[in-house]
Order: C-alpha cells, then structure tokens, then sequence
C-alpha cells in the first residue's frame, strides 16, 4: 500500500502535465513500514532518456520509435544524489513515478523488465495534456507487475 498526501499527488500530476507530450519521471522518498510505504517528497527529474541510453536499456535491440513519448530514465548521478539526499532527511527512495502521454497508467512490458522489486512504481495517464488515472504497482515474486492500493490523505 502506498500512501500520500493530497499534495504529493498534486505534485507528481502537475510534472506530467508540464512535461507532455513527453514523459516525466520523477523520485518518491519516503518512509517504509511492514505493509505499507509513505510518500513524504515527491522528486521530479529530468527525463534522461536518450538514443544513447536506449542502446542500453533496449528490450528488442531496436531504437526505433524509442523516444521521450514512450519512454524515461533517470541519470545514475541524480539517483545517487537522491539517495544521499534521503538519507540525510532520514527517508528512502521508496519508488519511482512516470507519465504515459495519451495511454493509461499499466505499466508497459519496458516498464517491468526495467523496474526493481520493493518499489513503487506510480504511472499518472495524460490524455491531450491532462493529467487522468494515476495508479500504482509494484513487483511480486515472479517479476510481474501487481496493482498496489493507494491511500490519499489530506496533510496536516
């Protein structure tokens, strides 16, 4: 389960919106509990993704059609620079979130393959510039992406 604020998820819809047609892609820090993780920083970066990444990342060995539409990534630098930044607020990069310019919020078999086990993952659907559904998923033990329950709150 994930929970957050009602300005957190202002936050992440707001980057989507701002970013499309492209994707956006963003850093969730937060606290982890047994069963659940709370979203305290919502992140945005940049989308890093590039021709050149993608000749790393690739599922198919193919580039074409391969562009910031489609796709995000997020530089190794600034991961490790959130990571230092969590740990000094006393947080965890507890997952990631990303836009799907004019599809829905399942995540895209690259999406899988190219996610990590323990994060969530939130996907915000942006239909002609408007930020829609916004789900969350995160791994199970076969790799394959589950729907994870969202709980909104107002903060205090």
């Amino acid at each position: 389960m994930l929970e957050l604020s009602t300005f957190n998820l202002w936050a992440i819809r707001a980057h989507a919106e701002s970013t499309y047609p492209d994707e956006c892609c963003g850093l969730l820090l937060g606290k982890l509990c047994l069963d659940s993780k709370t979203l305290v920083q919502v992140m945005p970066t940049e989308n890093a993704w590039s021709t050149e990444a993608a000749e790393f990342q690739t599922i198919d060995d193919s580039v074409v059609g391969y562009n910031k539409r489609r796709h995000y990534a997020i530089a190794p630098k600034v991961m490790l620079l959130a990571q230092r930044e969590a740990r000094s607020s006393h947080l965890d990069i507890i997952g990631i979130y990303h836009s799907h310019p004019d599809t829905g919020a399942t995540p895209s078999e690259f999406d899988r393959v190219y996610a990590w086990h323990q994060y969530s993952y939130v996907i915000v659907s942006v239909q002609n510039g408007k930020a829609c559904e916004l789900l969350s998923w995160s791994l199970d033990d076969n790799h394959q992406f589950q729907p994870e329950d969202i709980i909104i709150f107002e903060p205090t």
